[in-house]
Formats: C-alpha cells, structure tokens, sequence
C-alpha cells in the first residue's frame, strides 16, 4: 500500500481491495453527493475497480483519506489527466459530512496538488465544481487556486479554477 501524503491529522494511501464497501459507502449520503454528476450504484463499483488497476500501472488515481487519530475513514481525493485539456491535471476531493469544516479539505487540496506537481509534467493543476458548491469554492481559494472563467459541461455552468505550478 503505497502513501502519498500524512500529517498529524490525516494520511491519504492507495484504498486496499476489502475496502471497496468503505468507498462505496460514502456516496449513499445525498448530502455528500449533491453537487457530484450522477452515478449509478454500479459505476460506482467500477470506479474502485477503476482506482486498484491505476494503482497497479501507476497512474493517477483516486485515494482513501483516513484520520490519523482513530483511522476513521475520511474520504476520498483523485488526480486525473482533466478532459477538457490533456495537458492539466484535474483534482477533486469527496468528504464524509462528519469532517465538514475542519480544514481538511483545504490541506487534501495542497496535498494532492503538490503530489501532482511533484509526478507529472504538468505546470497547471485545475479544480471544477458545481456553481452552487460555494463551499468548495472557498476551499479552493484556501488552498491557493485562483478562479477562472466558468465553464460549460453538458450544457451546465461549472466552476472553474486553476493553480500554476511556480505558484507553490
């Protein structure tokens, strides 16, 4: 299992495969999933599955955010190649309602930013949510991402923002 960041309060690693009912278990709050795109119960299997074969041929990946303190399960954070622009990697984070505004958000995002800039050649890492997630939106300012133009996907408004590579 490999461990790509860990702090006094948090340790982001590879999930390992009996963990897949942990993962899965985090979307089956519809407050956590508000502003995510839709997905079925079984897209959901795939993206672990999806996540255990990056892990294999090391890719960018999505990861288990687990609490230092108790080992309680977190949440998740990805870094991906972003579909709108191959050269950019996109990252984003899912968190359990429990650890709702206690800054771990903000330090997931300087993690996996850092941990993109430090494994890929990218100069930009980029961050989209929905326009209503103002939540978000404060995290990634937090964190040191400047807002851009929005977006469109499928016909929607997203948020769009970006940090640069000599910016951190």
């Amino acid at each position: 299992m490999s461990i790509l960041y860990q702090s006094p309060k948090i340790i982001i690693r590879e999930f390992l495969p009996r963990e897949q009912q942990t993962f899965l278990d985090l979307f089956k709050d519809t407050q956590v999933t508000k502003y995510l795109p839709d997905a079925t119960p079984e897209r959901y299997v795939e993206m672990f599955n999806e996540l255990l074969e990056n892990y294999k041929n090391k890719n960018l990946s999505r990861w288990a955010i687990f609490d230092t303190s108790n080992n309680d399960f977190i949440g998740i954070c990805v870094a991906r190649i972003f579909a709108y622009n191959t050269n950019q990697i996109e990252i984003g984070y899912v968190l359990s309602r429990k650890y709702w505004g206690k800054g771990i958000a903000t330090e997931v995002c300087k993690a996996i930013v850092q941990y993109s800039f430090a494994n890929t050649t990218t100069k930009e890492v980029v961050a989209i949510t929905d326009i209503n997630n103002s939540g978000s939106q404060n995290v990634l300012q937090k964190a040191g991402f400047l807002r851009l133009d929005n977006l469109i996907r499928n016909e929607e408004e997203i948020a769009y923002f970006m940090i640069k590579g000599s910016l951190i």
